[in-house]
């Protein structure tokens, strides 16, 4: 630093400072390129990967194999389980005449009963079309457990021509349900008057801040009742003779892969890559589970999240779920 006693010193101070900011700003630019170049070579290093990655799928996709496709998670429209990309995915396998078999890797808990029936309608629709076009010929399809195939899960696996699971994976929850809230003591007790406008009589059905007459509820336990015995009615066709159980296997209760296979729930305890190797008699699988990019996948739960919050600030009705 400048002597103050010197003559000058104020200029000398000047130019010091000045000299020491310039060298922080080329420091400062030099650090910033190293990071550009960095973050460059990274993407390059993506891009290459990727293309790796694409190039081994072509090529496997030329030979026989098996065509895995995940259903993980939620089953809804705006989830990776959504009907649309599972169909999507089953299309494309069954197009392949390369593809030995069909693998559902099934971790989920349920969801929406319309998307599950849309991607078990679907796999029977696709084994027929197949069958007809490769004279009688069948593509089997099987259905393997994760951890959890509960309620909407196990309602595609049975569109499956066998299921498998762990020992330890959790089967069965067949059965439907509606979550609601009983809010409207709680505004009296607290002086609040709720002023809800309808125009129908049932419009504000399931409300939480309205008491719930006995005739809504005995409706809805009607409707529950009716996407019940549709679900059962999808099992008993797709399990047949192979079910052990009585009553209680549709009353809601899930069990182990060790208890379900005794009950005929499922037919063998094994995971996807045993089910490649022995039943379809190949170690190659092709994963074909088409899945949101990130982008994609942010916006939606952005949207659906807002959605969601306006929905449970407002009390709307929740739509029957197989969970």
């Amino acid at each position: 630093m400048p002597d103050p006693d010197q003559p000058g010193w104020e200029r000398a101070l000047i130019n010091h400072l000045a000299l020491d900011y310039m060298r922080e700003r080329r420091r400062t630019r030099r650090w910033g390129l190293v990071l550009k170049l960095l973050i460059l070579l990274y993407l390059v290093g993506l891009v290459v990967a990727a293309s790796v990655r694409d190039w081994d799928r072509r090529m496997e996709l030329t030979e026989p194999h098996a065509a895995l496709i995940e259903i993980d998670g939620v089953i809804a429209a705006d989830s990776d389980a959504s009907a649309d990309r599972v169909v999507g995915a089953l299309r494309k396998a069954f197009d392949n005449d390369k593809v030995e078999g069909v693998i559902l890797r099934i971790n989920s808990p349920g969801g929406s009963p319309v998307q599950a029936g849309y991607i078990n309608d679907e796999i029977a629709r696709l084994k027929a079309k197949y069958r007809e076009a490769h004279d009688g010929d069948d593509l089997p399809v099987y259905a393997v457990a994760a951890d959890l195939c509960a309620s909407g899960g196990y309602y595609i696996a049975v569109g499956a021509d066998a299921i498998y699971a762990d020992k330890a994976s959790l089967v069965g929850s067949i059965g439907v349900r509606i979550g609601s809230f009983g809010l409207d003591r709680l505004l009296v007790d607290l002086g609040i008057e709720r002023r809800l406008l309808t125009a129908g009589a049932n419009k504000g059905i399931l409300d939480p801040f309205s008491p719930l007459p006995e005739s809504q509820r005995v409706f809805i336990q009607g409707v529950l009742d009716t996407l019940h015995q549709q679900f059962i009615a999808e099992v008993r066709e797709g399990r047949g003779d192979r079910l052990q159980g009585g009553e209680e296997l549709f009353s809601g209760l899930f069990w182990s892969g060790e208890q379900a296979l005794e009950l005929g729930l499922i037919d063998g305890l094994a995971s996807a890559g045993t089910v490649a190797r022995e039943q379809l008699g190949t170690e190659t699988v092709v994963d074909y589970t088409q899945k949101r990019d990130l982008l994609d996948s942010f916006a939606e739960r952005l949207g659906g999240g807002m959605a969601g919050a306006l929905g449970a600030l407002f009390g709307g009705l929740d739509a029957g779920v197989l969970r």
